[in-house]
């Protein structure tokens, strides 16, 4: 039960439920989710660590730059993530970033400053 409850708990913080739906997507580095969500390198790199101390998402180094991406083990849990992307119409702020992640590639250059 208490797995459960971590769960919302953490769908339940809009800066993590914006990088879970991002990463049901696709992997992205640190840079290209400060780039697609606007939100601060640090604060996303704290809502990342918090992720992946509950298991839920994995990292891997690819040349300079750590990708992230999903590690969801519970079927429960992703059917949520699923349902969330199915009805993305819902969710403005949800769908641009979306949007914005098809250009994901020009965030990097945020990491060579």
């Amino acid at each position: 039960m208490d797995k459960l409850i971590n769960y919302f708990k953490l769908l339940s913080d809009e800066t993590r439920l914006r990088i879970m739906v991002l990463l049901f997507h696709n992997e992205f580095c640190v840079c290209q989710l400060t780039g697609i969500t606007g939100i601060s390198q640090p604060n996303v790199s704290k809502h990342l660590s918090r992720l992946r101390d509950m298991e839920l998402v994995k990292d891997q180094r690819k040349e300079q730059y750590t990708y992230y991406s999903l590690n969801i083990d519970a079927k429960l849990f992703e059917d949520i993530l699923e349902k969330i992307v199915e009805n993305i119409e819902d969710y403005p702020l949800l769908k641009l970033d979306i949007e914005k992640s098809k250009s994901a590639e020009e965030y990097l250059e945020i990491c060579n400053r």
